[in-house]
């Protein structure tokens, strides 16, 4: 049988990633012998957004809620990846893997994705974390000041914003420079 009728049947036809029917086609997780072991059956869109990361939509991947707890070993390391490439750290650490599979899942994590973000007092910020804004800041283009002492819930560490949280502030999604907030 080849690998795409294994991962077809293995799948039931759906992406292993977000259960989508359209566009199906084998990915190849790397480092990989070409294997359906080593290869998971992924919609044009996951594709798409795996192979171009600068275009990856966070709402799209919260299918990986779900795909995470896979008995397929390559589906949790492609959401492990894809976890850590969002810096969706508040899942990852949910996520249980025997050694070599998390060697497997660490080894073709890009270097970005483990970059370290800190609050004003040097304590390490994750996706998930409550914040709280320590100085009045002006939003520029929203037309508001975002006040000190505001609870910013459910923070994402954006990967191409150095420096930087990304929250919600009186219902509008804004970047913060780290350095003006403390984790709550």
């Amino acid at each position: 049988m080849n690998v795409e009728k294994e991962l077809k049947a293995r799948s039931g036809d759906k992406c292993e990633l977000c259960g989508s029917s359209d566009g199906l086609s084998v990915f190849e997780v790397l480092p990989s012998d070409g294997s359906a072991e080593q290869s998971i059956y992924v919609c044009a869109t996951c594709k798409e957004q795996i192979e171009n990361p600068d275009k990856m939509d966070e709402a799209h991947f919260n299918c990986l809620n779900d795909s995470m707890w896979s008995e397929t070993p390559a589906v949790v390391v492609m959401s492990y990846r894809l976890l850590k490439t969002l810096g969706r750290e508040d899942l990852v650490d949910m996520i249980y893997m025997e050694d070599d599979l998390k060697a497997w899942a660490d080894s073709n994590l890009n270097s970005t994705s483990n970059s370290v973000v800190r609050d004003s007092n040097g304590v390490i910020l994750s996706a998930g974390d409550s914040v709280v804004i320590i100085k009045d800041l002006e939003v520029k283009g929203a037309g508001f000041t975002a006040k000190r002492g505001t609870m910013v819930k459910n923070i994402t560490i954006p990967q191409d914003v150095e420096g930087h949280i990304e929250g919600r502030v009186n219902g509008t999604k804004i970047y913060l420079k780290t350095e003006f907030l403390k984790k709550a």
